[in-house]
Order: structure tokens, then C-alpha cells, then sequence
């Protein structure tokens, strides 16, 4: 796989058209799998690894890469399967999630292949809670599938999803009547969402992707719903099935029912190019994830700026 990321910073350009690259792999069966490009940066044969006493039993030891040391999960392992053998021969995909570095441990390494988001299709709803899909999509005319990776890391890392009281401290019954739209295709991510806005006191609205956040808004308008009133933001992910995050907010910046919502970009990839990529597709706040305090006071302090400007604004007109 040598040069197989040599020109992922190129991709970058995908951004924004609803399209995406993914590699595929393969864990020690004829089943596929993929991985955004974004999410890699590299991939290599597996090296000697380093045993940590006391690690979860899907981290299979240390690997010392360029002076640092990246912890190794058995992708495998950690969607439910029997543990890889000879590591010596399988590969390691080295990611970056959540402001973290992790490698996971794949069998074989296949192909980087471009598709659209619109190509990349939810879960079969019989898949269940447990299921570590969080989309599939079809290449060759073979399923394959993409991995959750948000609920492998949270189950790994045991995520904590409360929000301290100091942060909460500034929770008024003001901020407690506003309503805020989640666009998220991982369930695991969409819980930590509301688990957060729920310590808020804001009750929020839950989708799986841009496409049904998109239908969502709209159906609120033509339905008059009152939601709609209290609507204060949007939270989105980038990467989603159907529609990316991206697209979604290009969509309703052309709305003229929609235009002025608040559009937050919640998301797990990581890169400089982020906060070029929402400034041109006309997203208010881009914000890794998934730090509770984090996305907790960010919610708090815009939903005061925002209040406060339409608070002014309401006063302007009325002076006029």
C-alpha cells in the first residue's frame, strides 16, 4: 500500500460536492469495509507491537511510529469477531478521530474508491442498536459496509458524557425554551448530543443525515410547526449518508425560508481544511468532536449571541 495516501491532501477538494473517498479493507473474511480518506492518515504493514497492562481487550498493544506511540485496535475484535492472528502480515490504518490518533487492525487493504454521499446508503433497518454499521454502499456489485467508528472509540475509551456544573451555571429558563435540529448518522453520537443538550434543558430534534434534517426543516415550514419558533440551530455532522453535511448546509442557505438558521458543524474529522471548507459552504461554527464542556458551553454561548442579536435586531425594526 506504499503511496496510497500520497495525495489525500488533493481529496480535499471533495468537500462541499457531496462526494467522498473511501478505502477499503477487509477483516479476515470475503466481507468489505470502508473508511473515509479524510479520517487516514497512512497506512502500513504492522509493525512489532507493545503490550499495555490493563488495556481494553481490543487494544492489542502500542505501535511506536516517528518518535510517538499510537494505541492498536483490532477492528475485528471490536465489531464482535475472534481476535486477527499474525499481526506480522495484516496492516494498520492510521487514523485521526475525535482529536485523537488510533490505528486499527484490518487484514487486508484494498482500493481507494470515489463516490458520492448520495451513493452511500443507511443501515438495513433490521441491523438493531447493537450494530456497529453505520451506513453501507455497493462497489462491484458487492455490499460493503462502513463502520461506526464513533461507537468503537466510545466503547474503548469509555467517553464521558457529562457536562460539568460550572458549565451549567449559566443555563437560564430562556436558553431551556429553545429547540435545537441534531443531523447525525451515528447513534452513538446522536445520544452524546442529546445527552449533553439534555443537561441544558433544550430539548432537540434527532435525524440520521442531511437528507432527513433537510426534510425535516422543510416539513416544519409548510406545517407551520412550533418548533420551528424555537428553532435556535442546527447541529450537523459532515459525514453522512445521502446527504453530507456539507450539502445540507448549502441547501438551506438557498432556502429563503431557512437561509438565517445557525448552522453548527459537529464532526469527527479532523484537518486545517475544515474551517476553509464551512466558511464556503456558508456554516456558522465548525466544533471537533466530542468534548461535553466543549460543545456544552459553545451551545450556551451562541444561543445567548444569537438571542441577543435577534433581541436587537427586533429593537431596530420597531425603532424604524
Amino acid at each position: 500500500m506504499a503511496g496510497v495516501m500520497d495525495s489525500v491532501d488533493q481529496r480535499t477538494q471533495l468537500a462541499g460536492h457531496n462526494r467522498l473517498e473511501l478505502l477499503t479493507f477487509r477483516l479476515g473474511q470475503r466481507q468489505r469495509f470502508g473508511i473515509n480518506v479524510f479520517k487516514i492518515q497512512e497506512v502500513v504493514q504492522c509493525p512489532p507491537l507493545s503490550q499495555i497492562p490493563h488495556a481494553h481487550a481490543v487494544v492489542r498493544g502500542v505501535a511506536t511510529m516517528r518518535g510517538k506511540t499510537i494505541p492498536v485496535i483490532d477492528l475485528r475484535m471490536a465489531v464482535g469477531g475472534p481476535p486477527t492472528e499474525d499481526l506480522a502480515g495484516c496492516f494498520m490504518i492510521v487514523t485521526e478521530y475525535n482529536r485523537s490518533v488510533q490505528a486499527f487492525l484490518v487484514s487486508g487493504v484494498e482500493r481507494i474508491v470515489n463516490l458520492t454521499w448520495e451513493e452511500i446508503l443507511p443501515p438495513p433497518k433490521g441491523s438493531g442498536k447493537n450494530s456497529y454499521l453505520t451506513a453501507v454502499t455497493n462497489i462491484d456489485d458487492e455490499l460493503v459496509e462502513i463502520i461506526d467508528v464513533e461507537k468503537v472509540l466510545s466503547e474503548v475509551g469509555n467517553v464521558s458524557l457529562e457536562v460539568s456544573p460550572e458549565v451549567l451555571e449559566g443555563v437560564d429558563d430562556v436558553i431551556r425554551q429553545q429547540h435545537i435540529l441534531v443531523a447525525d448518522d451515528s447513534s452513538v453520537a446522536r445520544n452524546q448530543i442529546k445527552r449533553t443538550l439534555d443537561q441544558l434543558g433544550i430539548e432537540c430534534t434527532l435525524t440520521q443525515n442531511g437528507r432527513e434534517a433537510l426534510h425535516t426543516l422543510k416539513d416544519w415550514v409548510r406545517r407551520g410547526d412550533e418548533r420551528l419558533g424555537k428553532l435556535i440551530m442546527l447541529i450537523s455532522d459532515v459525514e453522512m449518508p445521502d446527504m453530507d453535511g456539507y450539502t445540507l448546509t448549502t441547501e438551506i442557505r438557498k432556502d429563503p425560508d431557512l437561509k438565517d438558521l445557525f448552522i453548527m458543524l459537529h464532526t469527527s474529522l479532523s484537518g486545517t481544511f475544515n474551517e476553509s471548507i464551512v466558511k464556503k459552504v456558508g456554516a456558522d461554527r465548525f466544533l471537533p468532536k466530542f468534548k461535553p464542556d466543549e460543545l456544552a458551553g459553545d451551545v450556551l454561548a451562541l444561543v445567548k449571541e444569537i438571542l441577543e442579536k435577534r433581541h436587537a435586531g427586533q429593537s431596530d425594526h420597531q425603532s424604524a
